[in-house]
């Protein structure tokens, strides 16, 4: 399994309407998004961040699936425009040495394809982890 959570806090002019869209869009990825396998989005505590969501997927192939949905990619368009800082993680319990590798590659890939998905993250205040465009490029 793949654990793929992240950590966000909002931005302070952020309208709480559209932050409460943009977390019921992350709760329709949960539910609507086939390699999806168990999903959780809500308030985020011991940290500096506000929301959270994480979504387990069985494996890398579900992994891909679940990053190149067109309902993902939704969600970046609505919520990445209210997000101050963002934190995105993974958790595996893939023994596949190159597992992380092959995780950066699929972010790196969709940062290739998307410019549009880039100028969202660079918009940002700050975005650490797994998914950081930066840590992609790291390899």
């Amino acid at each position: 399994m793949i654990y793929h959570r992240i950590r966000l806090a909002m931005r302070p002019d952020a309208p709480q309407d559209k932050v409460d869209e943009a977390l019921e869009a992350l709760r329709r990825m949960g539910r609507e998004i086939d390699a999806v396998e168990h999903w959780a989005v809500g308030r985020d505590f011991g940290g500096d961040f506000e929301y959270g969501a994480l979504f387990a997927v069985k494996d890398i192939d579900a992994y891909r699936a679940y990053m190149y949905d067109p309902l993902h990619r939704h969600v970046d368009g609505i919520g990445l425009p209210l997000v101050r800082n963002m934190v995105s993680q993974d958790l595996t319990d893939d023994e596949d040495p190159d597992i992380g590798a092959k995780i950066r590659a699929i972010h790196a890939e969709r940062f290739a394809h998307d410019p549009a998905l880039v100028e969202l993250i660079d918009g940002l205040g700050s975005y650490e982890g797994s998914g950081a465009p930066e840590e992609t490029a790291a390899g």
